[in-house]
């Protein structure tokens, strides 16, 4: 291929659309093939996180359903509509996924994952139906691009992949750091013993609410106002911004009140059991109970605590439409303690783990800001790779 020409999709890889064992079939799941659905997909990670594996019987039944490592993944039916994913494996999707795979000596694999990144936003225009969006195989494949030749396709594929490397690194550094934190917790509790105190004894406990959203004032100011989908879609436990902001007299006019940073906030509705950690004051909606320990120091054993303890506010939740845990029953639960030497040397532990996870987490946000401006920039051709590379070793 000379320099950026315009070619089918078709021209330089090719598209399997994924396949689900049938519910007869039981034994084609197992530890063996990954197995990848629009859930395992996420756009803060390059790499699908499959939840499930196939065994050999499922691997084989589905045989031709196989993808090879670093193949794109890209949803093309549903609600999700344009996720991609990278395979870390040779793995099958499900049918809502087609995979796309460069075809050798025509096309770099990680310069298609990121091709496909910088233009699945674009995908949803292109589905049929209303009701469930689609974009079949035919369709993707005859979709045409602007391509280079495949010496400028690696180059380019290398140079946002390097991006993409740290973030995953810091990504499992983060997780690591958090995993030893609760190691630690868990070791410390062999010290510890339960208490005639409860959590409302130890801390200031309360929740959140919503301002009227007919009232336009109420909105868009300067407070962040956190509800439970910015929580369950963190990284780690570490809430540094809000999608949705109040003004001062939309707090006035509600339940919640400006909580500081550090205040621990667990969802309490529908799903329970969610943390982070405030990063800046914020207020909530209903969908949380917020916890302020009384003494600031013993702020991350009471997190941690309250983290091993979700399937037991579980089972304390009721509701009809949803389940929810009340603050009136989460106030009631005893908690442990330990001596105030075993906790003090504990809470020193986490809070230096804590902060190396959230430090490479916030590096995470900077480096996939450069990703996202370079991309654009590199797949239209209107930024060479030397320079491209340039502001890449600077970021990393």
């Amino acid at each position: 291929m000379s320099e950026w020409q315009s070619y089918r999709l078709s021209e330089f890889a090719s598209v399997i659309t994924g396949a689900t064992p049938s519910a007869s079939q039981s034994d084609s799941w197992g530890d063996y093939l990954d197995f990848i659905t629009p859930s395992d997909q996420s756009d803060a990670l390059r790499e699908a996180s499959p939840a499930r594996r196939l065994s050999p019987a499922g691997a084989e039944r589905l045989s031709s359903r196989i993808v090879p490592k670093q193949a794109t993944n890209l949803t093309c039916i549903g609600s999700t509509i344009g996720k991609v994913s990278m395979a870390t494996s040779p793995a099958v999707t499900n049918q809502q996924i087609n995979s796309i795979v460069a075809l050798e000596g025509q096309s770099d694999p990680k310069f298609i994952y990121y091709l496909i990144k910088g233009w699945s936003g674009a995908l949803k225009q292109h589905a049929a139906g209303s009701a469930t969006p689609i974009v079949n195989k035919t369709d993707l494949s005859n979709f045409s691009f602007l391509i280079p030749g495949l010496p400028t396709q690696q180059a380019i594929g290398d140079v946002l992949g390097a991006l993409d490397d740290k973030i995953a690194a810091n990504t499992k550094l983060a997780a690591t750091a958090d995993e030893l934190t609760t190691s630690l917790y868990r070791h410390a509790l062999a010290e510890a013993a339960w208490s005639e105190q409860t959590f409302a004894d130890i801390s200031l406990v309360s929740g959140g609410g919503t301002p009227s959203t007919k009232t336009a004032e109420f909105w868009d100011g300067d407070i962040p106002w956190a509800t439970p989908t910015d929580v369950t879609g963190l990284q780690g436990p570490y809430l540094e911004s809000t999608t949705r902001t109040i003004s001062a007299d939309g707090l006035a006019a509600c339940a919640s009140s400006l909580y500081p940073k550090g205040s621990i906030l667990m969802t309490s509705r529908a799903t329970i059991g969610a943390f982070a950690l405030a990063q800046v004051p914020m207020a909530t909606n209903q969908g949380f109970i917020v916890v302020q320990p009384n003494d600031p120091a013993l702020n991350f054993w009471v997190f941690h605590e309250m983290r091993s303890r979700v399937d037991e506010f579980i089972s304390l939740a009721n509701g009809a439409t949803f389940l929810e845990l009340s603050r009136g029953n989460f106030k009631k639960f005893r908690v442990r303690l330990a001596s105030e030497a075993v906790m003090a040397e504990f809470c020193k532990q986490a809070e230096a783990l804590h902060g190396s996870a959230r430090t490479a987490l916030l590096e995470n946000q900077a480096l996939a800001a450069t990703r996202d401006a370079l991309l654009p920039q590199l797949m239209s051709g209107k930024l060479r790779v030397k320079d491209a590379e340039s502001i890449v070793s600077a970021a990393v």
